[in-house]
């Protein structure tokens, strides 16, 4: 799914009217109907209902859904419209017009301070006030009544984007000119800025209405940032084939772990077999042996002259794909054999963890980074190897140039886990949850896209499915353990549903 640039919509809303064709003010009826519908299925219809709306075309959605609500049988729905300028839209001022003739709902105009109505936790407020357009922060009397919505603590539901949110960067805006939004019902596309951490209290939990805009237009309009669903990994995943052997499925070799870590290596040669590797070999120390032996008997083991950390490179010509740093440690002598492997190796590998770590301590090894490769940072790691960033949008821009400057991929880990491709592209993923933030995760994730990456997916589809699937198997994981107690086994225990989830789609 792509998402688009505010500036994009309006010109897909645009050409939808003119193709579909039809007209603006019934695509707003067919937007505030889909509303509407969420409400009347999460709501009682005795609820109080303050819908405020603005003079603007997201005031008209709010116009439309209280008619609507009141329609449904909502028995006590009242609007409030800001009237900061006596100026109106069209559509809102058509909206308003057949509020007035339904004569179900309560009209009020809010001109000054005193015309701000009182709330109660038992409202249900649905914000209409600003939508996706708005360029500047909020002042004067519309920043004053956001403010005052927002310390009535009320359940808020937004109509497509909260009122003061700009739709992708907000480091100039004033955060307390931002309604805080228990849910948002965003149309067609998820804003750019709802997948950053610090709008999370303004959105709430976010999900996308389709309204039926113009597949053509869509297909057609360029977009740097995609929102993976589970169509694309569908078409990703490929079935075994019937005479198919371990040898069709790769061999993959992971070198991971040190003395007192070999819990990362553990976890990540365990996920490389559930991910479908045909082979698995772990680069161990080799006082370590035992506890890879026990622990994954399935996979083998290539050991370090070392017995406590990675010092030395094993043979690669019989390897289909390399991972590198969960566990490894950032000695001297490992950081020796990481410059080695960088300067050796010449194909895509994935990179993780300590090895990341390392390539922070001597950022010239940046260069030797093999093209196609997949680093896997979490934004601590990342801001080693980049550095300091003032916002998740600016590091996401830092990621992507990056990216392309290395023609690498970067797999920036979070809630939505943001792979940013060297051609430009950036995708958010869809899966996962909070349960995810136990030691060990990122391990997992190393495993399963080197598993991928060795049976011959592409680097691009390695990464994509890697994180989708990795999210999806913690999302099915947590359904039994729940979120507090999502340890990162049981994530690699669900691995394998995952990709039957995948397949049945």
């Amino acid at each position: 799914m792509k998402i688009f640039k505010t500036s994009q919509v309006k010109d897909i809303d645009a050409f939808t009217i003119q193709h579909e064709p039809v007209a603006s003010i019934d695509l707003m009826e067919r937007a505030a109907g889909t509303v509407t519908d969420w409400i009347v299925e999460h709501c009682h219809k005795s609820i109080n209902v303050k819908v405020f709306a603005g003079p603007g075309n997201n005031g008209g959605d709010a116009c439309a859904v209280a008619r609507l609500l009141a329609e449904k049988g909502f028995g006590s729905v009242n609007l409030y419209l800001l009237n900061v300028s006596d100026r109106i839209s069209p559509n809102a001022e058509i909206n308003r017009e057949r509020l007035f003739r339904q004569n179900r709902v309560k009209v009020y105009e809010i001109k000054a301070e005193n015309d701000f109505p009182q709330l109660s936790l038992a409202d249900l407020v649905i914000d209409g006030l600003f939508g996706s357009g708005l360029s500047r922060p909020l002042e004067g009397l519309a920043l004053r009544l956001v403010k005052h919505i927002n310390k009535a603590a009320c359940e808020v539901v937004a109509i497509d984007i909260p009122s003061g949110l700009f739709g992708e960067d907000n480091s100039v805006n004033n955060r307390e000119g931002i309604i805080h939004a228990a849910y948002t019902l965003t149309f067609q596309f998820p804003k750019l800025s709802f997948f950053f951490a610090e709008n999370n209290d303004f959105t709430g939990k976010w999900q996308v209405m389709p309204i039926g805009l113009h597949d053509e237009i869509i297909e057609k309009t360029p977009a740097d940032f995609q929102f993976v669903t589970d169509m694309e990994i569908r078409e990703i995943i490929q079935p075994r084939r019937k005479f198919s052997h371990k040898g069709t499925y790769g061999h993959a070799l992971l070198i991971a772990g040190s003395h007192g870590m070999m819990g990362a290596a553990v976890l990540a040669s365990r996920a490389c077999m559930r991910g479908g590797a045909g082979l698995v070999t772990v680069h161990i120390p080799h006082t370590e042996l035992n506890i890879i032996q026990t622990t994954v008997p399935e996979a083998l083991s290539s050991l370090d002259k070392s017995g406590s950390c990675f010092t030395e490179t094993p043979v690669f010509d019989k390897f289909n794909a390399i991972a590198v740093g969960p566990g490894t440690g950032t000695s001297q002598e490992t950081g020796e054999a990481m410059k080695k492997l960088l300067e050796t190796y010449p194909h895509p590998m994935v990179i993780d963890a300590d090895a990341i770590n390392l390539i922070g301590m001597n950022k010239e090894w940046l260069d030797l980074v093999p093209k196609g490769s997949i680093l896997t940072p979490h934004p601590k790691e990342f801001e080693r190897i980049a550095g300091p960033t003032k916002n998740s949008y600016n590091r996401i821009r830092v990621q992507m140039e990056l990216s392309a400057k290395l023609g690498v991929f970067i797999v920036l880990k979070g809630a939505h886990t943001s792979i940013a491709f060297p051609d430009g592209r950036c995708f958010f993923n869809s899966t996962g949850n909070p349960g995810m933030a136990t030691g060990g995760s990122g391990d997992v994730l190393t495993g399963l896209i080197l598993a991928l990456l060795a049976q011959g997916y592409s680097p691009e589809d390695a990464s994509l499915a890697g994180v989708y699937l990795h999210g999806l198997a913690a999302d099915l994981a947590v359904e039994k353990h729940g979120e507090n107690s999502l340890i990162a086994s049981d994530i690699i225990n669900y691995i394998g549903k995952a990709f039957l989830k995948v397949k049945n789609f």
